[in-house]
């Protein structure tokens, strides 16, 4: 699924072969043009999905936040927080909240961001 930018979502690239990327990794590949990303980067965010992040914190809005902050832009976290219900990746999956949904709404929120 591409946008008006011919940019492919994020959610796209989420546990999809041949790379099965984690949630961290969909976001930052499915912005990897606009935010010069390597490969490489990629491949290191593998060790932050599945609530590996330090505190806990969704892989994707972690993602996020990061692409944003080194961007100069403002974070999303509080929206992030009203859609999802929390911030944290097991209280998400508790919610019975898909991951995909947290790279959907990640992905819309960075992408309103940045416009």
């Amino acid at each position: 699924m591409k946008n008006q930018n011919n940019r492919i979502k994020s959610e796209q690239y989420f546990h999809t072969l041949p790379d099965n990327l984690n949630c961290a990794q969909a976001i930052l590949k499915g912005f990897q043009k606009e935010f010069n990303i390597t490969d490489r980067e990629i491949e290191d965010y593998r060790a932050f999905g599945g609530g590996r992040v330090q505190d806990g914190i969704c892989g994707a809005l972690f993602s996020a936040e990061r692409l944003l902050r080194e961007g100069g832009k403002p974070g999303i976290t509080d929206e992030f927080n009203a859609l999802t219900g929390e911030i944290h990746c097991k209280e998400i999956k508790a919610l019975q909240f898909p991951c995909v949904d947290c790279v959907r709404i990640a992905d819309r929120l960075v992408e309103k961001k940045i416009k």
